[in-house]
């Protein structure tokens, strides 16, 4: 089995001499299909600038990011628009929904933006709806939306074009306990479900605990790294996230 994700001595460095920042430092790993993947790490620990690079918002200083095979430095044009839109889907932490679209409109967008398959993508947009339970908000403008709906919308709007890997930058970071909860578990009933591959930064351990195997990372590099074993309950798991964040200095409250 292939991975749909291979990242190579990935490095980005911002400045020069003793300035010089080294947000990752020489990263590789792997995401293999249907992996839910947690990356966490303190603020400043390079997780963002990680995401930032496979999602291809920001270059970096050398490495490789290869995606379905495509390394995707060498693309550009339609391909890039297309990598960006068809081969990932991304789940913001403030929702990033257009005001003056219903949440119906805001889930079709990369339909209209990325060129859909019709039928397949109607089939696809009523199975999201049903199963994120927001078929009752589809015709609400955002600004009439709590929080947790907003996301429930945007989860949809990510995994609309059906994408090789969801992205997913906190996507708990504004949402109360409650929804927070509620997302994670439909994200992780998805990956079970579908074979979702999502790959998901979080600074947050109760939503790492839905994960299948969490890397964390320190000053640019892999600190440790976790595996959810066979079985294991997600309060087991949710414990030993702790463990090792508490050798990064951080924490979280109790498991939800």
């Amino acid at each position: 089995m292939n991975p749909v994700l291979k990242i190579e001595s990935l490095k980005k460095y911002y400045g020069k001499g003793e300035s010089q920042t080294k947000a990752i430092d020489g990263i590789s790993f792997q995401v293999m299909p249907g992996e839910f993947l947690g990356i966490m790490g303190a603020s400043g620990s390079g997780k963002s600038t990680l995401l930032n690079c496979i999602a291809a918002v920001i270059k970096p200083t050398s490495g490789t990011i290869e995606m379905n095979g495509k390394e995707i430095s060498r693309l550009s044009g339609k391909d890039l628009a297309d990598y960006r839109g068809k081969d990932m889907g991304y789940l913001f932490q403030n929702f990033e929904l257009i005001d003056n679209l219903t949440g119906k409109e805001n889930i079709l967008l990369p339909v209209s933006l990325h060129g859909g398959s019709g039928k397949e993508d109607d089939g696809r947009f009523e199975k999201l709806a049903e199963y994120l339970e927001i078929k009752d908000i589809l015709n609400k403008f955002p600004s009439q939306m709590s929080g947790g709906e907003k996301q429930r919308i945007a989860a949809a709007r990510a995994l609309i074009l059906d994408p090789g890997m969801i992205l997913c930058d906190e996507p708990t970071g504004a949402l109360d306990s409650k929804n927070a909860k509620a997302l994670m578990t439909k994200l992780s009933g998805i990956n079970r479900e579908q074979g979702s591959t999502i790959l998901m930064v979080t600074h947050d351990s109760n939503a790492a605990s839905f994960c299948s195997r969490i890397m964390f990372i320190q000053d640019g590099k892999i600190f440790h790294e976790l595996r959810k074993e066979d079985g294991e309950e997600r309060q087991s798991f949710y414990d030993r996230i702790l463990k090792v964040l508490a050798q990064l200095g951080g924490g979280s409250a109790n498991v939800l």
